[in-house]
């Protein structure tokens, strides 16, 4: 997977936001949103290509959490954003 180009992370108001640059990336009916997690494997992959693993180690290098919890949680934040077309 690779983040698609035309999206960037920003942080806003204390909140983590995804904001679309260019035409084809424009869409005003969204605001994607990433909890501060999410933004950290962001983060950590922005940029190259990744699997699911990267984001479970990019959690693991920054939380305290069991390695089945951050694999559980890799897995969801990558499938949401396939679904909403973070990443190709």
């Amino acid at each position: 997977m690779k983040i698609k180009e035309g999206f960037q992370l920003r942080e806003v108001c204390g909140e983590y936001v995804v904001v679309a640059y260019g035409m084809k990336n424009i869409d005003f009916s969204k605001v994607i949103n990433l909890n501060e997690s999410a933004a950290d494997m962001w983060k950590a992959v922005v940029g190259k290509e990744f699997t699911v693993e990267d984001l479970k180690n990019a959690l693991l290098d920054t939380y305290d959490v069991s390695e089945e919890q951050a694999f559980a949680d890799a897995q969801r934040v990558a499938a949401e954003w396939k679904e909403i077309g973070l990443v190709s």
